[in-house]
């Protein structure tokens, strides 16, 4: 058994291998290999029963903007870009990590020494993690559940022990290569049903093959969808049977584009869910919808689901101000025809457009007040295409519900997480909410996918005084520019004077290309080096202000994500960018003239 030192953006720690798993113990003894390996089995192995007691919050609570009463503190720090997460009965926190390599791709975290503080991080899993929208990490029955992209996997946990038994079990298996929107979520009834989130690979199943350049019909869409025969719903399976496949389950619902928020209420035995709502309105019918339009529009929906439900995708959107759904322009809607001989299920709450709602959980415990309990949590991952208006989510929002519906608006619970006044674009905001989870005394865990924090939130106010004083006072954060309704003309950010390229960029395009240039991994390519970049100036000049429709090849590597048009710009807007590109990421002199944008916009 060896020791080493392990360091964190944060602290110390010392690295331990046992049985070829590596072990982090936050400001450990020096004197740990001495001390031997029964030492180390016993911090794994033995049971030191559940504790209640509230741990000594953070002064600060972590940073964290809550309502009067409640306090938190950073139980995890830097362990690794955090999706979904589980706590169980004896305060072991599970974590799913984001990445795609040949490292583990789940972490099991413990308090070893009853300060609410994690000293001990575990990574775990003997199991491909491919792609990074490896998210789920539930808690059903005595397993632990988890999902690469592709496959659903459980492992049993022993009471008292910290990490799960024998080798990882595949419960389902999805046919589907790698794509978009590939997260498996679950969500487990009480009867040993297995919920699973099979999203579409498309924004709104675009057919390219059909693409018309410059006509009312834009970029429309394929009929009959044929993603809808096998993706874009839900599946339900058996929870204690290996070795299924797709075709082993019952579709459950159809027509939901992206879920990775779904939960099961024990309240009233229903399956919620959260889902993200379409992109690119105004980049697929610009003759139809304005920037502004394509910042709020659609909502995002917090749906019940029974079986048998049909959302609508592609065919139609959610409006949350005429709060009806409406055909979508690649089916000849325009802007306000509600769909025809089509029975769809409608939202119980639209939230705001683009905020990426990533985790749901209705609320069991008894530590906080009666307000909460049986109500939804919801962490809202944050927006990256609401250009030129600032991004908004990155909250955790709190919805009331009694006699299973919502009993009120949406509440803001837990901000502070974005570090900024302003996000022009996604890169800057410092804190991605990602999952929610229940500890065994009612405390609420956050996790967060950029840097690798978890918060943990008690209550230590009084209950009985808990009221309308507190939740209007967190009401008024909805005036933030992350929160509140967008003005088309007061918060569109390229009416306030921006012409700097290094500043345009920041505004634009480092939600997909990121701040140094080298994209974001299979799905937006890199602009350094790139033969884009350093090639013909009116190829690049056709990408900005045209958009990108179609297959391309950068660096030797396909992609197919769309790039939406940018002709809202203007030619001196959109030469500053490309300059600044050109000079920053292409190392390239020649700069783009304006005029030679306006001649191209002539042509087109």
């Amino acid at each position: 058994m060896g020791v080493s030192t392990y360091n964190s953006k944060s602290n110390k720690a010392s690295k331990v291998r046992l049985n070829g798993k590596r072990i982090f113990f936050k400001n450990f003894l020096p004197s740990l290999e001495s001390m031997g390996l029964i030492i180390l089995l016993a911090f794994i192995h033995i049971s030191c029963g559940p504790k209640h007691e509230l741990p000594t919050p953070d002064p600060d609570n972590g940073g964290l903007i809550l309502p009067k009463g409640f306090r938190a503190l950073v139980v995890a720090d830097s362990v690794g870009p955090t999706r979904h997460i589980a706590v169980s009965p004896e305060g072991f926190i599970y974590a799913k990590l984001r990445i795609t390599t040949a490292e583990p791709g789940n972490l099991a975290l413990r308090d070893t020494t009853g300060d609410g503080r994690v000293d001990m991080v575990v990574p775990f899993g003997d199991y491909p993690n491919d792609g990074t929208f490896a998210t789920e990490m539930r808690i059903h029955n005595g397993y632990l559940y988890y999902s690469s992209e592709q496959v659903v996997y459980r492992q049993k946990l022993i009471p008292g022990k910290l990490l799960p038994e024998g080798k990882p079990e595949a419960i389902m298996t999805d046919h589907h290569p790698r794509q978009w929107h590939n997260a498996k979520s679950l969500a487990f009834d009480d009867q040993d049903g297995m919920y699973v989130t099979f999203s579409a690979p498309t924004n709104v199943c675009e057919d390219w093959t059909n693409h018309i350049s410059n006509s009312s019909a834009h970029i429309p869409g394929e009929y009959p969808c044929t993603q809808l025969y096998d993706q874009a719903g839900i599946w339900k399976f058996n929870a204690k049977k290996p070795g299924q496949k797709q075709s082993d389950g019952k579709r459950f619902a159809t027509g939901l584009r992206s879920v990775v928020g779904i939960t099961w209420s024990k309240e009233d035995g229903q399956l919620y869910a959260v889902q993200h709502g379409r992109d690119y309105l105004y980049a697929h019918a610009p003759h139809l919808y304005t920037p502004w339009q394509n910042a709020i529009l659609p909502a995002e929906e917090f749906v019940r689901i029974k079986e048998g439900d049909d959302f609508g995708w592609p065919y139609t959107y959610y409006d949350p101000f005429k709060k009806r759904r409406i055909v979508a322009p690649e089916y000849g809607g325009d802007g306000d025809r509600s769909p025809e001989g089509m029975t769809l299920a409608s939202p119980l709450m639209g939230f705001p457009a683009h905020w990426a709602p990533n985790d749901l959980l209705f609320y069991q415990g008894d530590l906080f007040p009666e307000h909460y309990k049986n109500g939804a949590f919801v962490a809202f991952h944050g927006s990256t295409n609401r250009s030129p208006y600032p991004q908004g989510g990155y909250v955790v929002a709190f919805v009331p519900f009694e006699n299973g519906q919502p009993s009120g608006n949406w509440e803001v619970f837990a901000d502070g997480f974005v570090g900024t006044d302003t996000v022009a674009d996604m890169s800057q905001a410092k804190y991605r909410p990602m999952g929610i989870a229940e500890g065994p005394d009612g405390s609420l865990y956050i996790s967060e996918s950029k840097n690798g924090k978890i918060w943990r939130i008690t209550f230590d106010g009084d209950k009985n005084d808990f009221g309308d004083i507190e939740l209007n006072e967190m009401e008024r954060l909805k005036n933030k520019p992350h929160l509140k309704l967008l003005s088309e003309q007061e918060d569109n950010l390229s009416l306030r004077g921006a012409q700097d390229g290094k500043e345009l960029y920041a505004i634009y395009c480092t939600a997909c290309h990121q701040d140094n240039g080298l994209g974001e991994g299979e799905h937006y390519p890199p602009l350094a080096g790139s033969e884009w970049v350093i090639g013909p100036k009116d190829r690049l000049i056709k990408s900005v202000v045209n958009g990108l429709n179609e297959e391309i090849r950068v660096k030797g590597k396909t992609y197919n994500t769309i790039m939406p048009a940018f002709n809202f710009l203007s030619d001196e807007q959109v030469a500053a960018i490309l300059n600044y590109v050109r000079s920053e990421y292409g190392k390239t002199e020649g700069g783009i003239r304006e005029e030679e944008i306006r001649r191209l916009r002539e042509r087109e």
